[in-house]
């Protein structure tokens, strides 16, 4: 299996996130894997990934192009039984879908039939067309979707969702969207470490402020679409309320955007806030799982949210979410009463949060046994391969 994908940088998140948590799995399953991405290769590569990583950039402009994937793709594409693209609007999927389509017409060409699909991570979502700011982005959009991405989309084996609400919301964004077939291949993490006494240790020496303390979680991205101002403002409405309330976590890249810069200032020029929210920058390994299982929740109040790695992090450490119904796996977490679900408002997070605060001590505990409850059988990265290689039939390709 190859995946295609424009970025494996850890920062990025999402796609490149989803495709390490997936090949050590889908290899246990006897699936070999390889990525090709258009990373800087003078600036990047990944040593530490258990699997090939075939580094092509820089891809330069928005669109990630580079010269160099087409030449990679023509000679290397037909060792592969399943392509996967990762993500949308991108050079990587465009070249592969050329070099795809001229094997699969070619009289000389591939000896096999190999399957193209498009795994969308949420960019066919309808926000990304109607979003405040992103007039031109969405005419840009349009134009792209009719001259090329929806050739893409249309003529490939298939699409391939994390979620039935991603499945569901892409169908209302783009015309003509006629799809050979919609896949509901599902997403999941793989199990989090154990929780050890020095994963907190770490965590209260880099950030001495925090120890001995309760506090809220936010760990993602810091930009518009993740509702930072949002979270900031009702914490603040919060802490006015709650003279006890637990502190405040920002942890994520961004911080030196001018989104960021400006989230730091609002904190910065409030005394209340100035002592008690915490930025952390992006935090990985046993920082992050300290992190988590140091929480007493995570909030993540987004606007948009495909899947929500995250938080899926957060249910594994047994921790209730409280997130809002922009977030694709809302009706998973409320049907397993495992968080609190709001509107991506500031009255809708302010009452959620609030309900959280308010809540007995045995209320929040159930909350966070239903969290891992719900890791475990609905967001786990085995059941994701298994799903996925139902979807894909995979049985086939492994005979």
């Amino acid at each position: 299996m190859l995946h295609v994908t424009g970025s494996m940088q850890p920062a990025v998140g999402g796609p490149c996130q989803g495709i390490r948590n997936l090949i050590p799995e889908l290899a246990v399953q006897g699936i070999y894997s390889e990525v090709v991405c258009v990373d800087d290769a003078n600036q990047f590569s990944f040593p530490e990934d258990p699997f090939t990583v075939h580094v092509l950039g820089p891809g330069v402009t928005p669109w990630q192009y580079t010269g160099l994937l087409q030449g990679w793709l023509e000679y290397n594409l037909d060792r592969f039984d399943i392509v996967i693209v990762h993500g949308n609007w991108l050079y990587p999927g465009f070249a592969t879908y050329k070099v795809w389509k001229k094997l699969s017409e070619s009289s000389n060409g591939a000896s096999k039939q190999i399957r193209l699909y498009y795994m969308p991570h949420g960019m066919l979502d309808p926000y990304f067309q109607v979003a405040p700011g992103r007039s031109w982005k969405a005419v840009r959009n349009w134009l792209y979707w009719k001259f090329i991405e929806s050739k893409l989309v249309n003529q490939a084996d298939g699409l391939l969702f994390t979620c039935h609400e991603e499945l569901t919301l892409a169908r209302s964004s783009f015309k003509p969207y006629m799809p050979k077939r919609e896949l509901n291949a599902g997403f999941g993490i793989p199990e989090p470490p154990a929780y050890h006494a020095s994963m907190r240790q770490e965590l209260d020496s880099k950030f001495p402020e925090l120890r001995g303390q309760q506090y809220f979680l936010f760990l993602s991205r810091i930009t518009e679409k993740k509702g930072v101002e949002l979270l900031l403002q009702v914490y603040l409405r919060l802490v006015e309320r709650y003279p006890k309330l637990p502190r405040l976590v920002v942890a994520g890249p961004g911080l030196d955007t001018p989104y960021g810069e400006n989230a730091r200032h609002f904190v910065s020029s409030r005394l209340s806030l100035r002592s008690s929210v915490t930025f952390t920058g992006m935090l990985s390994g046993d920082l992050k799982w300290a992190a988590f299982y140091g929480c007493q929740a995570f909030v993540l109040p987004s606007h948009q949210e495909n899947f929500g790695i995250a938080i899926v992090e957060a249910l594994a450490c047994g921790k209730p979410v409280l997130i809002s119904n922009k977030v694709n796996i809302w009706r998973e977490v409320a049907d397993a009463a495992c968080g609190i679900v709001s509107a991506d408002t500031y009255q809708g997070t302010l009452g959620a949060w609030s309900e959280f605060v308010e809540m007995p001590a045995a209320a929040k505990n159930t909350m966070g046994v239903n969290a891992e409850k719900t890791f475990r059988h609905q967001f786990s990265v085995k059941n994701a391969v298994r799903q996925l290689m139902s979807c894909l039939s995979m049985e086939k390709v492994v005979q």
